[in-house]
C-alpha cells in the first residue's frame, strides 16, 4: 500500500512463495490468514491513514527516521549497525556507510544512508507487517511488501512464517559475505565467539568475538577480544542519530527475533491447522485432536525460549551504553519493590531474571487463546518450580519471576 501525503492508493504486491515449490502458495496465504490480501491494522497502518504534519513536511530522511521512531515509540538508544550485504538494500551498504537497526518489543526499523527506511510492525492478526518508507516529490511514500523482503524474512530460517531473525557471517572490504567461510544464524544461545560477523560492536565483552573486521578467504577467522567506545574513528557519525552499535543492544536483539518467530509462527500455524481442521469435520473439536498437537508443540518451544534455554554463558560478562540499558528498562513494567523482568545482569547471563520481557509484547497478547493457555500453564509449572526440565533457573529466581508476573502481567492471576 501507498501513502501519498494523508491519501491512500491501495496496491496489492505479487506473492513470492520463496523457499516453496514453484506455483505452490506459502500457507500464510491461505485461508484463514491471507496475508497478503488482508489489510493490516497496525501501528504503521493506523499512523499513515492520518500522517502527522511533522512527517508529511520532513525533507531529510535521517530527520524522518528520528520522527518515525519516536512515532513508533522505538527507542533510538537501541541503534545496532550491521555492514555486510546481508538485507534488501545490499547496493548502498558497506563498511564505511552501515545499515542501522532500531527496535523495540513490538517493532523494527532499518535505515541505511542514501536509502529508504525499512519497517516490521507487529499486526494483531497478520503478525509481522513489512513496509517501504521514503520521501519524494510526491511526498511521504509508506508502502507495504509482500514479496521482496520475505525472500529472507519468510523462508526455513524464520519457521517458515513471516519472521525475523539475525545472521553472523564473515564479510569482505566491500561487505560481501564470505558464504564459504560459513554463516551462522544467531540467537541467544549462539556462543559469543560464533556472534556478530559483519556488525559493528561498541562497548566490551569477557569474550572475543568476530565484529569490528572485514575477512579474507585467506586469512584469520577467529574470535578476537575488541573494545570499542563509539564509533568516531570508523564510520562518520553524522549519517546515524547515535555514535554507537551497542553489544548489549545485540544480545537483546538476539534473543527478541528468535522469541518474536516463534510466537508468530505458532500463531500462523495454530490458525491454520485449526481451520483446516475445522473446514474437514465441522462436527469435532480442532483442540482435541491436530490443532491441539499443533498448539502444543509450540508452546514448548515458546516456553523453552522465553526462559533462555542454552543461554550462551557470558562468562565475565558485557558492558554496553548505559543509555540503552536506561531506555529499555523503562519500557516495562515494575513491581512495587521496583523488581521487572527488564533487569539486566550482564555477567553469566543478560538478564537477572530469566523470563522474556516479550510476555508484554503484541506478539504474545495476540496468541490464539488455546496456545496462550498452554504456554502460561507450562510458565506456571515451571516457576512452581515443578519441572525438572528448566533445572537451570534456581528456586529463588524462580520465586522473583512469579511474584513479578503476579504484579505485572494480567492474565498470570487468571
Amino acid at each position: 500500500m501507498r501513502y501519498f501525503k494523508s491519501a491512500l492508493v491501495s496496491s496489492v504486491m505479487a506473492v513470492s512463495c520463496a523457499g516453496s515449490v514453484q506455483g505452490q502458495v506459502d500457507f500464510w496465504d491461505l485461508p484463514p490468514i491471507n496475508y497478503s490480501d488482508t489489510a493490516p491494522s497496525d501501528r504503521l497502518a493506523r499512523l499513515s491513514a492520518n500522517l502527522p504534519d511533522s512527517l508529511l513536511q520532513q525533507s531529510s530522511t535521517l530527520e524522518l527516521l528520528k520522527l518515525l521512531l519516536e512515532e513508533l515509540e522505538i527507542p533510538v538508544e537501541s541503534q545496532v549497525l550491521v555492514f555486510s550485504k546481508t538485507s534488501l538494500q545490499n547496493g548502498l551498504i558497506h563498511p564505511r556507510n552501515p545499515r542501522s537497526l532500531y527496535f523495540s518489543e513490538n517493532a523494527y526499523v532499518g535505515y541505511v544512508p542514501g536509502g529508504d527506511i525499512e519497517v516490521i510492525v507487529e499486526d494483531a492478526v497478520l503478525g509481522p507487517v513489512y513496509y517501504l518508507v521514503r520521501s519524494n516529490t510526491k511526498g511521504l511514500v509508506i508502502e507495504r511488501d509482500t514479496s521482496n523482503c520475505l525472500s529472507c524474512h519468510g523462508t526455513g530460517r524464520t519457521e517458515g512464517v513471516p519472521g525475523m531473525l539475525i545472521r553472523s557471517v564473515f564479510p569482505d572490504s566491500d561487505g560481501h559475505p564470505l558464504l564459504h567461510l560459513g554463516t551462522e544464524d544467531t540467537t541467544h544461545e549462539s556462543p559469543i565467539e560464533e556472534r556478530w560477523g559483519g556488525w559493528y560492536v561498541t562497548g566490551n565483552s569477557s569474550l572475543p568475538h568476530l565484529g569490528n573486521r572485514v575477512y579474507t578467504s585467506e586469512g584469520s577467522t577467529k574470535p578476537e577480544m575488541q573494545e570499542l567506545d563509539d564509533l568516531r574513528s570508523v564510520i562518520d557519525v553524522s549519517k546515524y542519530p547515535r555514535p554507537t552499535s551497542d553489544i548489549v543492544a545485540l544480545m537483546v536483539l538476539e534473543h527478541q527475533c528468535r522469541m518474536h518467530t516463534l510466537l508468530n509462527a505458532a500463531s500462523m500455524n495454530y490458525r491454520r491447522t485449526h481451520y483446516f481442521s475445522q473446514s474437514l469435520d465441522p462436527t469435532a473439536d480442532p483442540n482435541e485432536g491436530p490443532a491441539g498437537r499443533v498448539a502444543e508443540s509450540w508452546a514448548e518451544k515458546i516456553v523453552e525460549c522465553m526462559f533462555f534455554k542454552n543461554e550462551a554463558d557470558l562468562e565475565d560478562g558485557a558492558e554496553g551504553d548505559p543509555a540503552f540499558q536506561r531506555a529499555f528498562v523503562s519500557r516495562f513494567p515494575k513491581t512495587s519493590d521496583g523488581e521487572t523482568l527488564a533487569e539486566f545482569r550482564l555477567y553469566g547471563r543478560i538478564f537477572k531474571n530469566r523470563c522474556s520481557y516479550m510476555v508484554y509484547s503484541d506478539a504474545f497478547r495476540g496468541l490464539p487463546l488455546a496456545v496462550k493457555a498452554l504456554v502460561l500453564g507450562k510458565m506456571k509449572k515451571i516457576v512452581a518450580n515443578d519441572d525438572p526440565d528448566f533445572d537451570w533457573i534456581s528456586g529463588s529466581e524462580l520465586r522473583r519471576i512469579d511474584s513479578i508476573l503476579s504484579e505485572t502481567l494480567p492474565e498470570w492471576n487468571r
